[in-house]
């Protein structure tokens, strides 16, 4: 089994972090499709990462298919529970999580356009959609020592990705102040090796 992508992707690292979780063994190829020669086109019609290649050479690529079939591939520490109610909450977890990357990838990509071809109201608009998102995970999230309650789940791997990617890319958006009881799981996810050894680097 093989993980294409790259060390700063929140996306990536959310598959990284089932990886770990799940003690599954890969092979991680770094690749970006940012990159002049990336392979990446060449076998993820969509040009995007993470992409997972099984033994069998079966391709998998968007991180919410990766991840749902890691957690069904082997039975131990399973992030996601049988198909009900506590799992669409999951899958909201996850969509609200990468809704953040998505917007916060948007707005990073935008600052780096040319001031002149800049759009700043664009970029103000992504950053809107971060700061709503993050006070509902706050809200929802409360005084839990989990998003999911008492356990870990994919919920979590979702949003400590996604929180990851924030003080990577946006230091001054001061989340960790705001709504400390996001800054306190994260600092919880922080202290398990699949986060702690996934951490973006430039």
């Amino acid at each position: 089994m093989k993980l294409i992508g790259s060390l700063t992707s929140p996306y990536v690292r959310k598959a990284r972090v089932v990886l770990a979780e799940k003690k599954i063994e890969y092979d991680f190829e770094l690749d970006s499709p940012w990159n002049a020669d990336s392979g990446v086109p060449n076998i993820n019609p969509l040009g995007k990462i993470p992409v997972l290649v099984l033994d069998d050479d079966t391709v998998l690529f968007d991180s919410r298919v990766i991840v749902e079939y890691l957690d069904n591939e082997t039975p131990n520490n399973n992030l996601m529970p049988a198909p009900n109610r506590e799992r669409i909450l999951v899958k909201r977890w996850e969509a609200l999580a990468d809704g953040v990357c998505d917007a916060a990838a948007t707005a990073f990509l935008e600052g780096k356009r040319p001031a002149k071809l800049r759009d700043k109201d664009w970029i103000e608009r992504q950053r809107g959609k971060i700061a709503q998102a993050l006070e509902f995970m706050s809200e929802e999230l409360g005084e839990n020592a989990h998003c999911m309650g008492t356990h870990f789940s994919l919920a979590d791997a979702a949003v400590g990705s996604a929180l990851g990617y924030l003080v990577f890319r946006f230091e001054d958006i001061n989340w960790q102040e705001t709504h400390p009881n996001l800054a306190k799981l994260y600092d919880k996810l922080m202290q398990r090796p699949s986060f702690a050894d996934t951490v973006p680097q430039a």
